[in-house]
């Protein structure tokens, strides 16, 4: 594995899908069962992120997105975060992939922000979190799903009290860039992300691809990081035959407008969260291959040989290797 940071505002890169909905479909129970399945069945696991790295996936993502020692607590695990951020890391580093990064999930504590305690007992939480991954061979953190701006915060210093590798940061946001709380936008959230240490500023979203493009040139204008985009795939109906409201990415075909609109909007890192199969992560992969990073428009002059969005998209699709037939 290079060192990450080399290739941030340089090259575009997917992250590979999580896999919780590929392994529910074949019977596992994610609730219970998703980071234990590092210890007892490591190959499900293994096979399941091997889908993500043929797919065409730089950045794969370990299974370890619950291991907050507060979470592992509900499964009687809180004493084996070690063990658990090893067996992960093992399982990814077969693949011998690109990158590698370690996800942490919101701890799931309540929170007051009024309360001291409650705020150092939260950063508590993502220290021990971020340290049970200590002496293993990965490239950055991701610090994913967090739908409260004071959890984000804690989140950011836990980690930077525990370590100074790379970290990206995502919060869930709706197609008008407000957190679930109705009141913190997506510029409060990326200002968040930079003001505490954030290498990389990322949300994730199920709005339409026009939404999200809006959203990451106001996340480029906000700060000046890498741009993360996750987007939420609610249901995989190639029948469909058009995005709704409700399911923009009904099927991996339209990835690939999507990755060429989010690129020429100034994104750098992509991947394909909710109900998705590698073939979403194929179709993100195969309409970046090759391609740098975009500045934003306001930050420097468009160079004459510069090619428009309707270039980008013509040579996405000529990329693309999947379709809605191949699906699933």
């Amino acid at each position: 594995m290079s060192d990450i940071a080399l290739r941030f505002h340089k090259d575009m890169l997917v992250l590979s899908a999580p896999i919780a909905a590929v392994l529910a479909r074949q019977g596992v129970d994610v609730t219970r069962d998703l980071e234990y399945l590092n210890l007892i069945e490591p190959e499900a696991v293994r096979d399941a992120l091997r889908l993500e790295s043929i797919a065409g996936a730089q950045c794969i993502v370990a299974n370890t997105e619950g291991i907050a020692p507060a979470r592992l607590a509900h499964h009687g695990m809180e004493d084996r975060a070690e063990e658990l951020a090893r067996a992960a890391l093992a399982a990814v580093q077969g693949l011998r992939p690109q990158h590698v990064l370690a996800e942490i999930g919101p701890c799931g504590l309540p929170l007051d922000g009024s309360s001291a305690a409650s705020l150092n007992e939260n950063r508590s939480q993502y220290a021990r979190a971020v340290r049970a991954f200590e002496g293993g061979t990965f490239d950055a953190f991701l610090f994913d799903g967090f739908a409260n701006p004071v959890d984000l915060k804690c989140a950011l210093m836990g980690a930077r009290q525990a370590s100074d590798r790379p970290v990206f940061a995502s919060v869930d946001v709706d197609g008008d860039g407000l957190m679930p709380d109705g009141r913190t936008t997506i510029e409060k959230a990326v200002s968040l992300m930079g003001e505490f240490g954030a290498s990389v500023a990322g949300f994730s979203s199920g709005a339409s691809v026009e939404q999200v493009a809006a959203l990451v040139e106001r996340v480029c204008g906000t700060v000046d990081l890498p741009v993360l985009v996750q987007l939420r795939i609610a249901e995989r109906a190639p029948r469909q035959g058009a995005p709704t409201r409700e399911n923009p990415y009904y099927c991996p075909d339209v990835m690939v407008e999507a990755a060429a609109r989010l690129r020429a909007a100034g994104a750098q890192f992509l991947r394909a969260a909710g109900d998705a199969t590698p073939a979403y992560t194929g179709a993100l992969a195969a309409a970046t291959d090759g391609f740098d990073v975009v500045a934003p428009r306001d930050a420097q002059p468009v160079e004459e040989d510069e090619p428009d969005f309707a270039e980008l998209l013509a040579a996405a699709r000529s990329k693309s290797l999947f379709s809605s037939r191949e699906e699933g």
